[in-house]
């Protein structure tokens, strides 16, 4: 059976490709997958402990079995962390929230303008800026990259989750892809609220589940090379560009 596997982050830079067809026994699940590619690609092999893997932009475990035109892929740990498949379930659709993917410079007032309604006693928000140091070493500038449509959907489902869990109007959230110059936003989220602890507490939520389990990677570009920021606190080196 033929599948097309994705690849992201570090990933990509292991194997030197983003995606590709894939022929495979008919039965074969995650796990089996992987070892082929770990065989083809030995430096995939030290990712094994910290990889999540997607079928069909669905987290899904190791033992997943695979089916004839099936999209998995190889996902490294997001900027902030991550969660298990188990946890990324919620699939409920409320109204009031914005989310967004864009190449273009984010219009902070614009998106408040989008949100902001007369009963709101509260606007709250956040913007998360590139800054010109990491670590000590000069940063010159950043990249973003996304599994896209699989991003998309679980930042419209923390939207769904912050509606339910605290009492707001709206949310939005909208996060910059490419290469992003110190100073610009990479992510903005506005929440509004009739009352501002609930406006800040959603916010603070908003952000935190953003960087635990959206698919969207960071590399930071140096004097002297480039990393691929794989999670809280870990680093892989690339080529320097």
């Amino acid at each position: 059976m033929q599948i097309r596997v994705l690849f992201f982050g570090i990933l990509k830079d292991v194997v030197g490709r983003a995606e590709e067809a894939f022929e495979l026994a008919p039965g074969s699940d995650i796990a089996q997958l992987f070892e082929l590619y770990s065989g083809r690609y030995p430096g995939l092999a030290r990712h094994r402990a910290s990889l999540l893997f997607s079928r069909n932009r669905e987290f899904v475990g190791r033992g997943q079995r695979l089916e004839e035109g099936d999209e998995v892929a190889f996902l490294p740990p997001v900027s902030g962390g991550s969660q298990s498949a188990a946890e990324l379930s919620h699939r409920a659709r409320k109204a009031n929230s914005v989310c967004r993917l864009t190449r273009e410079p984010i219009d902070t007032q614009a998106l408040v303008g989008e949100l902001q309604q007369g009963e709101d006693g509260a606007v709250v928000v956040f913007e998360g800026v590139v800054r010109n140091n990491s670590k000590g070493r000069a940063t010159r500038f950043l990249e973003y990259e996304a599994y896209e449509p699989m991003a998309l959907e679980m930042l419209r489902e923390i939207g769904d989750e912050l509606a339910g869990q605290f009492p707001i109007d709206r949310v939005g959230i909208v996060h910059r892809l490419g290469r992003l110059e110190i100073g610009e936003a990479s992510v903005v989220i506005v929440v509004t609220a009739a009352h501002r602890k609930a406006a800040f507490e959603a916010c603070r939520e908003a952000i935190d589940r953003l960087k635990r389990i959206v698919p969207i990677w960071k590399k930071e570009f140096f004097a002297d090379g480039a990393v691929w920021v794989e999670g809280e606190g870990r680093e892989s080196i690339s080529p320097s560009p």
